[in-house]
């Protein structure tokens, strides 16, 4: 029944806008009453640390699990699924407010040439040649009868920039990331989409040499993203004797959210229509429950690296996915045995339950204890019965965003989470300390085992925590106003999945965050 306040709140014009959308009002009720009430603080216990809750391997258990992979690969749907919806403008931030600033005078190429560091725009120009795009933006100037090294050399550093930002240009300041040209190699180039095929030609070739690739990409993107791929995937199926299967699909606008005013009222744009805005990463649950797959490995478009590099990412990510399956195994054995309740001995049950809280890391609420056997197995079949993700976690050198923990759940047990610095309340100085004491970083590196043990696919949205989400202050055409997101894919969105955290080496963690970031020596073709 259709909610007589809402209806009140929300105008004919209103209603049809979210049917259009396939925005459910009672999902919008809900969201007004979290702008209102905002979201609960997750109650993390500790950090997951190597050997108590993250799993260090040597290298011969780093061989066993390579070779789990490779011999079962062969008997599953492996997909790979990679989030490239996001445009390189953040990416290109401190070049737009160069060109913002820079006016040519003698005081500006002065401070110029003062700030030498990394990050400098001084590094940036010296470095050009540098850039795995330097041939492009040379050849786009000369069509134009302009010498890129002489407007260089002249310190017309705007009109470079244009030409590598605008759309008169390359228009690399609004090309999603996964199309900017990363690495240099001797003779041609590759875009981050080109590195995401090779990884999966060299990781997830089947039986039938074809290789799947899921890209999540924005509507404006889509048409020249798969122009693109098209293109490029064919000189890779030469090189490495595989046929590409590659699907996209768009965040589905089904998965906005309102916004609303810092009253907590519906903000309306200039034309007095309501204001959706994307849920975040954690929207693309709905994507991946599309996926028809057994296994897939789940890595961010920028998190990639050229071909001298590679080895070790190859390794590890086998190794992850080496270990699911052997997860996998355990898992369906004792689900099909929880399935002949009649023989379920006690001893079997204290096995599963040491299962459970040693190789899963779920400790089980205290009221298990006073379960009768039939609740036992119930219990135990419904906690083994989740998607199962295995999560690769470097050693923490700095990096922002989340990481490993263990946390409380509402039901009293603890199980192990990814949690992001907004999930907790950073004004307690407990969960504060247990923050800062974490060792490592969460590299979004993830292999999912998405069936159950009778070969059906999870609804996996049937597994996220609804109370996970934050609110953060925006504005638009001049106005504040509130926004609610989603926080990662690995949040939230799988907080109720059985989890594994492995320990990988840093040097299979290099994303591109700014352009920067493309002169690190991780990210240059060939020295």
């Amino acid at each position: 029944m259709m909610n007589i306040k809402l209806t009140a709140m929300f105008s004919k014009e209103d209603i049809s806008l979210m049917k259009e959308r396939g925005i459910d009002l009672n999902i919008v009720e809900e969201q007004l009453e979290k702008f209102k009430e905002g979201f609960p603080y997750l109650d993390i216990v500790k950090p997951a640390t190597a050997d108590e809750g993250i799993i260090r391997l040597n290298e011969s258990q780093t061989e066993e699990f390579v070779s789990a992979y490779e011999n079962n690969i062969h008997e599953s749907h492996i997909m790979k699924f990679v989030p490239a919806s996001g445009a390189a403008t953040r990416m290109f931030q401190s070049l737009y407010t160069f060109m913002e600033t820079y006016k040519g005078t003698d005081s500006d190429y002065s401070q110029f040439l003062t700030d030498r560091s990394f990050f400098s725009m001084y590094n940036f120009f010296e470095s050009l040649s540098s850039f795995a795009f330097y041939n492009d933006l040379k050849n786009l100037l000369a069509e134009k009868g302009e010498d890129l090294d002489k407007l260089a050399e002249h310190q017309e550093f705007k009109k470079i920039l244009e030409m590598l930002l605008m759309p008169e240009g390359l228009n690399y300041g609004t090309l999603p990331k996964g199309l900017i040209k990363f690495h240099k190699y001797e003779g041609f180039s590759r875009r981050p989409i080109g590195e995401q095929m090779v990884e999966g030609a060299l990781c997830h070739k089947l039986k039938d040499k074809t290789v799947h690739i899921h890209f999540t990409v924005s509507p404006e993107h889509k048409k020249i993203f798969k122009e693109i791929c098209n293109k490029e995937k064919k000189f890779y199926e030469k090189d490495y004797d595989v046929t590409y299967e590659l699907s996209y699909s768009e965040q589905k606008p089904a998965t906005d959210m309102i916004a609303v005013d810092m009253h907590n009222k519906p903000f309306r744009n200039a034309d007095g229509s309501l204001l959706f805005r994307p849920a975040g990463h954690g929207a693309l649950i709905e994507n991946l429950n599309d996926m028809d797959a057994d296994v897939v490995f789940i890595k961010n478009i920028d998190n990639v690296v050229p071909d001298r590099m590679k080895d070790q990412t190859v390794v590890y990510k086998k190794a992850l996915a080496g270990i699911l399956f052997h997860f996998q195994i355990k898992i369906f054995g004792y689900l099909e045995l929880l399935d002949k309740p009649s023989s379920v001995e006690p001893e079997t049950l204290k096995e599963i339950k040491d299962f459970l809280e040693k190789q899963l890391c779920y400790i089980s609420p205290h009221i298990y204890d006073r379960k009768t056997k039939e609740e036992k197995i119930e219990f135990l079949k419904k906690k083994l019965n989740r998607p199962l993700r295995v999560c690769g976690m470097v050693v923490n050198e700095g990096e922002p965003g989340g990481g490993p923990f263990w946390v409380k759940n509402t039901d009293a047990s603890v199980s192990l989470q990814i949690v992001e610095g907004s999930q907790i309340d950073q004004k307690s100085t407990k969960q504060k300390d247990i923050w800062e004491k974490s060792t490592h970083f969460n590299p979004v590196d993830l292999v999912c085992g998405i069936r159950n043990y009778k070969g059906k696919k999870f609804d996996l949205l049937k597994f996220r925590d609804p109370n996970t989400g934050f609110i953060s202050k925006k504005s638009k055409d001049g106005k504040d106003l509130k926004a609610m997101e989603l926080p990662g894919l690995w949040n939230g969105a799988m907080a109720d999945w059985n989890t594994v955290f492995v320990e990988v080496p840093i040097i299979t963690f290099n994303p591109v965050k700014t352009i920067w970031d493309l002169l690190r020596k991780e990210h240059q073709g060939y020295l």
